[in-house]
């Protein structure tokens, strides 16, 4: 198993965003195969950071996810 670790630099401000970003994420990434672990959020210390990490069975389930990603609609909308 492969854990992916991404760290995000966030507007305090923009939560209500975050919260419809993470949503939408967690659900793409569940449909190509991965299981997302949600994300993690600050409660003490500087308020603009969040984390997320999602697996994947193998490096190869990984890349699979990858190309994926860049050819499914709904991905890419989400990432524009």
């Amino acid at each position: 198993m492969i854990t992916w670790f991404t760290k995000y630099e966030i507007d305090p401000d923009k939560l209500t965003e975050l919260e419809h970003c993470a949503r939408t994420w967690i659900t793409l990434v569940g449909k190509l195969g991965s299981q997302h672990h949600g994300y993690l959020l600050p409660s003490e210390g500087p308020s603009d950071i969040a984390c997320t990490s999602f697996s994947f069975e193998s490096l190869a389930a990984y890349e699979t996810y990858r190309q994926a990603l860049f050819a499914d609609a709904e991905c890419q909308a989400a990432l524009a």
